[in-house]
C-alpha cells in the first residue's frame, strides 16, 4: 500500500511507495534550515522543523514517487549555482524535497510535512527515525548517532547502485525525460538572499 503525498492544500498530490524508501532521519544542517524558512509558510516553521531546527526526511529513489494531480503547482529553488534542487508546492509552499542537480544520481529526501499519513503509519511502511545528521548545527543541543548513520549511508548507496546499473535512475518525476533538465527552471537565490536565510 502506498503513502499518500499531499502539499497542505491538497492541490498536489502523488504516492509514495514505501520499499522504495532506503532510511528516515532528522536533518540539522543549515541548509535544510534555510530553505524552511525561504518557504515562509503560514503556519510559521514548526510544520517543517523540530524545535532543535531538524527536518525529517525519507531518503527514497527518485522512481518510488509518482505525482497523481497538480503537477503544475510544483515549484523549484535551489540555495546556490551548485546546490542542490529544493521541491515545494507553488500553492501553498509546502516543501516536497531535495534532489542532486544530476538525476543521474538517484535520490530524493522527501520531507516528512509533504507525507500524508500518521506518525504510526510511517513508522510501520518506512521503519522509525532513528537517524539524526548534521547535529553540529542543530539550535539545540542533539545526540549524533554515527553509527545509525553509517549504516543508512550504505543502504542509500546500496539503492543508488542498483539504480544506476539497472536503469532504475531514469525514472524520475522531478527531470524531464531524456535531456536530464529539471521539470522546473530553479530559482537559485543570491547570496545575499541566502544570507538572509541562515542563522
Amino acid at each position: 500500500m502506498g503513502i499518500r503525498l499531499r502539499c497542505q492544500c491538497g492541490k498536489l498530490q502523488g504516492e509514495l511507495d514505501p520499499g522504495g524508501v532506503a532510511a528516515r532521519a532528522i536533518c540539522y544542517c543549515k541548509d535544510c534550515q534555510a530553505f524552511a524558512r525561504f518557504l515562509e509558510r503560514e503556519g510559521g516553521l514548526a510544520d517543517v522543523l523540530d524545535a532543535a531546527g531538524g527536518t525529517e526526511v525519507a531518503a527514497a529513489m527518485p522512481g518510488a514517487l509518482r505525482f497523481t494531480s497538480g503537477l503544475e503547482h510544483l515549484g523549484c529553488m535551489s540555495l546556490s549555482p551548485r546546490g542542490l534542487y529544493r521541491w515545494y508546492a507553488t500553492c501553498c509552499r509546502t516543501p516536497i524535497g531535495n534532489t542532486p542537480r544530476n538525476p543521474k544520481n538517484p535520490y530524493v529526501g522527501l520531507v516528512r510535512a509533504c507525507l500524508d499519513a500518521p506518525a504510526e503509519t510511517l513508522d510501520r511502511q518506512l521503519g522509525r527515525s532513528r537517524i539524526l545528521a548534521e547535529t553540529g548545527s542543530a539550535l539545540a543541543p542533539v545526540k549524533p548517532t554515527p553509527a545509525r548513520t553509517a549504516w543508512a549511508v550504505v543502504k542509500i548507496g546500496t539503492m543508488f547502485l542498483r539504480a544506476r546499473l539497472g536503469g532504475g535512475y531514469r525514472n524520475n518525476p522531478f527531470f524531464l525525460p531524456g535531456g536530464g533538465a529539471p521539470l522546473r527552471q530553479p530559482r537559485v537565490l543570491t547570496l545575499d538572499e541566502r544570507a538572509a536565510l541562515t542563522r
